[in-house]
């Protein structure tokens, strides 16, 4: 057994449900203290962070990922224990495997492989966290916010996020579509529904405003992002009866915008329709986190290279999909991508992970070292 499969076990079977980190990130440190690297443990409230880098000059590589995992389900429809870290038919099971303990398993024996070849031009650094299946409050932004204040700066960051949709390394993702969420209460009036004439329904008036919502072309995209997408995801109204005209109304909605318009101005034209709805409304609003975007460069090509040299798959470049903690480290100037195993299973019952492709990502992890702090 490998020495990534070993470690990915030993991560795995910690129960590092958000935001606790279970011990996993001693085990890291443990690793890469052997190595040379020095630590810093970042507490924010109830999650854990580590900071690992080693001493010296040169670009700084950091490796990003996350100890903490989602909850999983009901324990008896799973197969294998979630917190097992089995092995059947050539794949390790458990909650993490996929998203994205064996990522961070694999980064750090490609290190360690790295060095025991010797010396590198440059630094490396580790920035784990707890947070980033929850609120993502107090991880990676907060030890990004310490970096800065401590001007560090990083070069080049991989996340270790699951990209892979049908091979190892046939995806990469180079950027991430923002994020933006809204809470629509609209006013009406309650009253009997035989009686319209004496209530106000806050569905019927929202419903001409919901049509323009949706019609709406918000952007085109560009190269590297598809249309900015409009979704209702909650609509609540009424007190649960027949008879009842309901005297409010919630919606909650999301936006996934490109790098074509600003939240500000969706925010703005979302306030343009409904006023020329004349609803009477509140609107409370919350940025997840901005489009990002890493072009053609250093990072891109070296990943690429690594990718056909060691999978021979030539990899695709994608924003497509959710956020990432990757929004939070862009904003530094440091080119960013996303890179991890194959995503079929994240956050599923049974979540799991071929052992073979583990392996093969740490080769991956290991050329692009080499490309990058060897060349």
């Amino acid at each position: 057994m490998s020495e990534t499969i070993k470690l990915a076990q030993q991560l795995v079977k910690r129960e590092s449900v958000t935001p606790n980190d279970g011990g996993c990130q001693k085990i890291i440190a443990n690793r890469l203290a052997a190595l040379g690297f020095k630590h810093t443990h970042l507490r924010f409230e109830d999650v854990d962070n580590l900071w690992s880098v080693t001493e010296g000059d040169g670009p700084l590589f950091v490796f990003a990922g996350h100890t903490d995992v989602v909850p999983t389900g009901p324990l008896e429809s799973w197969t294998h224990p979630p917190f097992g870290a089995e092995i059947h038919d050539g794949s390790i099971y458990g909650r993490g495997t996929s998203d994205m303990k064996s990522s961070i398993a694999a980064m750090v024996v490609a290190v360690e492989r790295l060095f025991a070849k010797g010396p590198v031009n440059g630094r490396i650094g580790f920035l784990i966290t707890s947070d980033e299946e929850g609120p993502a409050v107090n991880g990676t932004v907060k030890v990004v916010e310490f970096l800065e204040q401590n001007a560090i700066k990083m070069n080049w960051c991989i996340v270790g996020e699951p990209t892979s949709t049908n091979n190892l390394g046939d995806v990469i993702k180079n950027g991430r579509r923002g994020s933006l969420n809204g809470t629509l209460n609209i006013e009406g009036k309650q009253g009997h529904v035989a009686y319209p004439h004496l209530g106000e329904n806050p569905v019927h008036k929202f419903a001409d405003a919901l049509a323009a919502l949706t019609r709406e072309q918000w952007d085109n995209g560009n190269e590297f992002f598809p249309a900015t997408t409009f979704q209702i995801s909650n609509i609540h109204a009424g007190t649960g009866v027949t008879n009842v005209i309901p005297g409010e109304m919630e919606v909650k909605f999301n936006f996934r915008f490109s790098t074509e318009v600003t939240s500000d101005e969706l925010q703005q034209r979302v306030k343009s329709i409904l006023d020329a709805h004349e609803l009477n409304y509140d609107l409370d609003w919350s940025l997840s986190g901005n489009p990002f975007i890493t072009g053609r460069g250093e990072l891109v090509d070296a990943t690429v290279s690594a990718i056909k040299k060691v999978c021979n798959t030539d990899a695709e470049l994608s924003t497509s999909g959710g956020t990432s903690d990757g929004r939070f480290i862009a904003p530094t100037g440091a080119q960013v991508l996303e890179l991890g195993p194959c995503n079929a299973t994240i956050h599923q019952i049974d979540e799991h992970v071929a052992v073979a492709e583990l392996d093969t990502l740490t080769d991956v992890y290991e050329e692009l070292l080499t490309k990058l702090l060897r060349s």
